[in-house]
């Protein structure tokens, strides 16, 4: 009786070491995400200004208002045309560099680390790069396509302005965002499926050259389908990245030309924080939580299926 004491008393005191070492982390949670989302939750069901202290409920008429409002479809439409585009790009890119990188080369490391390079940098500094880039009257991409012949002359492939005015028309200004959003999480992606690549059995891929198998069918009938969990984590990192974004459309457009490219993050902070609106904008960042919850649930339980 007295060892099963002991053990038992041993038992509690892991129980409450495992608990006071979570503790931080489930106070940080509710403290950073908690907290703001009952406010907000509070917020959309009232009329509330940053100009009056006094709230007023007025229950769903925020959500209504908003449905009711054509740029508040055209950002839901923008946010879904980036987030599915970028996804796109990441994940075929990222598999390309990745099956590339886990071949034996020279200056390996030196070439991770310049893919590496666009997620070590601050998103807002590489967001101001790109400003430069896309600039309507500097930038060094019109440079080059004028040198190649392709900008500045009647018949030119883009135009026989002198500058594309990237960030100045509605679908070039979209396809910015989409390419600097590309840019800055493809070394993510990269890193995930190739440790991806490195987990897959070398002995099932020299079985399958030994039996006559090609390279796309190897890669077709046995790679990828074993990188569907990883595959699964890259699109869900991405998805959570794109879609709650504000960086990347408020430096480079502010979501004009027209509201063109203006996204839901950027809507809320726009209607909520300068409008003054906090009710109008917390209804508007709502929008995004359901979204983000339906896709981490179906990616999650589609991992967990393919895992077992």
């Amino acid at each position: 009786m007295a060892r099963r004491a002991s053990t038992l008393t041993l038992h509690q005191r892991d129980t409450l070491l495992a608990m006071g070492m979570v503790l931080p982390a489930i106070l940080y949670i509710t403290l950073l995400l908690g907290i703001p989302i009952v406010l907000a939750v509070i917020y959309s069901l009232n009329d509330v200004t940053t100009g009056s202290p006094v709230m007023r409920f007025i229950g769903l008429d925020n959500f209504q208002a908003l449905l009711d409002t054509p740029d508040f479809l055209r950002a839901v439409s923008n946010t879904f045309v980036i987030t599915i585009s970028t996804l796109i790009g990441v994940l075929v890119l990222g598999t390309v560099q990745a099956e590339l990188l886990i071949r034996p080369i020279r200056g390996k490391w030196l070439i991770r680390f310049l893919i590496l390079l666009p997620w070590t940098a601050p998103a807002s500094l590489s967001a101001i790069a790109w400003l430069w880039m896309l600039d309507s009257t500097f930038s060094p991409l019109d440079w080059i396509l004028r040198g190649l012949g392709l900008l500045g002359h009647p018949g030119a492939l883009f135009g026989d302005f002198d500058n594309t005015f990237w960030l100045g028309r509605s679908g070039l200004a979209l396809f910015s965002i989409i390419l600097v959003n590309v840019w800055r999480l493809l070394p993510l992606a990269t890193v995930i499926i190739l440790a991806g690549l490195n987990g897959v059995p070398r002995d099932i891929l020299e079985q399958s050259e030994i039996d006559g198998a090609g390279y796309f069918r190897r890669l077709f009938h046995i790679i990828l389908p074993m990188l569907i969990p990883v595959f699964g984590v890259t699109i869900l990192f991405t998805f959570v990245f794109v879609f709650t974004d504000i960086v990347t459309v408020f430096i480079l457009t502010r979501g004009g030309p027209a509201n063109a490219t203006q996204v839901l993050p950027t809507l809320a902070f726009f209607t909520g924080v300068q409008g003054g609106s906090l009710g109008r904008g917390a209804a508007t960042a709502l929008f995004l939580l359901p979204v983000l919850a339906a896709v981490s649930i179906v990616i999650l339980s589609i991992i967990r299926r393919r895992e077992i």
